[in-house]
């Protein structure tokens, strides 16, 4: 959901319960992860962490350790049965919200370690097959459906369980975007949903003496925008005579490149596949120098991406240069040498606070500070590209023909709400501040190595 529909939804009286929170608390727009594309957005909210650190580089992803079955090509799609994967692939050294408030319930939560079995709302087969149907259909309106029954249940599950935490994510709003676009009739229904969900569990909550004591928040992972054009990546890459591993075919011992593309608006590619240990630039560039400059040269790609170590990289826009980012444990310097392709001019030495003062307004919000943690990530690829407007990176093999889509740096992929039935102490930032003030709210202490800070 972008954050100027939702609030243009409320002030149109569309969604009451909704306008009743804001009413009394705050709706506040915050900016997601990099990349904006729902699994690997979820880890701000569930871990307080941004998702490459913590394993998540995107939707889809290549493994270099090859500890990823040959069988699947050494790649990971979080796309249908590798789901069952996510707990097992993020970092076990980070703790999920599940793990330290208990007891704990989550709903269609793609990270679910610290739940028991029975606090999994939408893990039973039964569900799992109705919404693997739902999804590979194409079926938007039995998503509506879908949501319906889960915020059913978890309006049940708080009114007759003792909860400290629960998690419900209802994907309708998704869903619909990609089929109709976020200013679509659908989408207003799978908004009402979220709004009679809400009045719901208010409800009950005001009913038996709950709600003064109870925090409840409404946000999104990631945004929206349309979509004219998609880019066939890999086709691409096909054409120009390289061989590929990319989803859904991923079996392909020759491969040249894998191409791992998220969201559909933004793509890791990794070169030198038969090499374990992580290549930089610019060495690469004596074998792929004309590649990314032929990638560059593309319509459909904003930002290109090339990571020069651990902690740098270079950022590239076909007709607004290159600057470098640099960065330390808690300091950012962007510099543009032949240009300035985030629009922000110098900034050196930047904190993460600073960084995203001086990027929120940009056309890119918080890039600096998500650029890097991104690269950083071990399991992020050797080019990461960042589409046009108006562009995404996958023509075939979608259920639903996308006339949206999400996972770039844009605006409108990167804005999102957050809407709290209580003021804040002061006004929220970022997703990953979400988590650390739910454990605020709970009274629980912060682990240490969140990304994220309290707005309470």
């Amino acid at each position: 959901m972008r954050a100027d529909v939702l609030a243009r939804s409320i002030s149109n009286g569309q969604l009451p319960a909704l306008s009743a929170l804001r009413a009394e608390g705050s709706l506040h727009t915050v900016t997601s992860a990099f990349p904006s594309v729902t699994g690997p957005a979820y880890a701000p909210f569930i871990m307080g962490r941004y998702p490459g650190s913590i394993g998540l580089p995107g939707l889809r992803w290549y493994d270099r350790s090859r500890k990823i079955a040959g069988l699947t090509g050494h790649t990971r799609s979080y796309v249908g049965p590798e789901m069952r994967f996510v707990d097992r692939d993020v970092d076990s050294a980070a703790p999920t919200i599940f793990e330290l408030a208990k007891p704990s319930i989550g709903a269609l939560s793609v990270i679910t370690r610290g739940l028991r079995r029975a606090d999994r709302i939408g893990q039973s087969p039964a569900f799992i097959a109705r919404t693997a149907l739902a999804h590979f259909r194409g079926n938007v309106r039995g998503w509506l459906a879908i949501d319906r029954e889960v915020g059913e249940e978890v309006a049940y599950r708080l009114r007759t369980s003792k909860v400290k935490f629960a998690f419900a994510a209802l994907t309708g709003i998704d869903k619909t975007s990609h089929a109709a676009g976020q200013d679509s009739a659908i989408v207003s229904d799978a908004m009402r949903i979220v709004d009679e969900t809400v009045a719901r569990i208010r409800s009950d909550a005001e009913r038996d003496g709950r709600w003064k004591k109870m925090h409840l928040w409404v946000g999104s992972d990631h945004g929206h925008s349309t979509v004219r054009h998609h880019e066939d990546l890999a086709g691409l890459l096909t054409q120009w005579r390289y061989t590929t591993v990319a989803h859904p075919w991923a079996f392909n011992r020759s491969a040249d490149i894998a191409v791992m593309v998220s969201g559909n608006a933004m793509a890791h590619l990794y070169l030198n596949l038969e090499q374990r240990a992580r290549p930089w630039w610019p060495k690469l560039g004596d074998q792929w120098g004309e590649i990314a400059r032929n990638l560059l040269a593309r319509e459909s790609v904003d930002l290109m991406i090339l990571p020069t170590s651990a902690r740098s990289c270079e950022v590239h826009a076909h007709k607004r240069g290159m600057a470098t980012l640099t960065w330390g444990e808690e300091n950012y310097s962007y510099v543009p040498q032949s240009g300035d392709p985030l629009g922000v001019g110098s900034q050196e030495n930047l904190d993460s606070r600073r960084a995203y003062q001086v990027t929120v307004e940009s056309d890119y919000p918080d890039a600096i500070v998500q650029i890097a943690h991104l690269v950083g990530a071990p399991r992020s690829g050797d080019i990461i590209l960042s589409a046009a407007r108006d562009w995404d990176y996958r023509a075939k093999y979608e259920p639903i023909p996308h006339v949206s889509s999400h996972g770039a740096l844009h605006r409108e992929h990167m804005l999102v709400p957050l809407l709290l039935n209580r003021p804040p102490a002061h006004a929220p930032r970022r997703t990953v501040d979400v988590m650390p003030s739910a454990l605020a709210a709970l009274g629980i202490t912060a682990p240490k190595g969140l990304d994220g800070r309290s707005f309470l």
